[in-house]
């Protein structure tokens, strides 16, 4: 896989990779879906683009051998000495094959460079699949809770939600 930052130009690939992995019906080929907690879409193309103007604020991009195809992303953000990870995404016919563990060592080995000492998340706390996926790679949840945000850009909860906090230490 080729891994590289990503550019202003992949920003409607992005959304698209994105909404497709979290939302709606696409999701569900995937195990990392959010359809039956949230409706609406995940992000927009003025969100990244956000993002991406955060002089913090990077997101890797994964894509096949030929570079033509985006398998997958993720979101990071410089805070401090932590590093917060984001939107770690796989397209859903390719998850589970590693794709997401590459790309999760590479934020890894992105926020060493960076001088971060731990990177740090947020995890819907019902995602139980998704939070022992991220226990086997070294991630902990801190005890810290917070709310999920009550507005149509995060989603429409369809059922109360909230975060979980992980961490890890570099």
């Amino acid at each position: 896989m080729i891994i590289r930052i990503a550019l202003i130009n992949d920003i409607p690939d992005l959304v698209a990779l994105i909404n497709s992995a979290y939302r709606g019906e696409s999701s569900r080929a995937g195990w990392t879906t959010e359809a039956d907690l949230l409706d609406g879409v995940r992000t927009d193309e003025e969100d990244l683009g956000s993002l991406m103007m955060d002089k913090h604020s990077i997101f890797l991009v994964g894509f096949d051998e030929t570079g033509k195809n985006l398998l997958g992303c993720v979101h990071l953000q410089k805070k401090g000495k932590a590093m917060y990870l984001g939107m770690l995404t796989v397209q859903p016919q390719l998850q589970a094959k590693g794709i997401g563990k590459q790309l999760l060592g590479a934020a890894e080995q992105y926020a060493k460079q960076q001088g971060c000492v731990s990177i740090e998340m947020t995890v819907i706390s019902v995602r139980h699949e998704l939070i022992t996926w991220y226990n086997k790679h070294g991630y902990q949840s801190t005890g810290v809770t917070k709310p999920f945000p009550a507005s149509a850009k995060a989603g429409i909860a369809k059922q109360p939600l909230e975060f979980i906090v992980l961490s890890k230490l570099l």
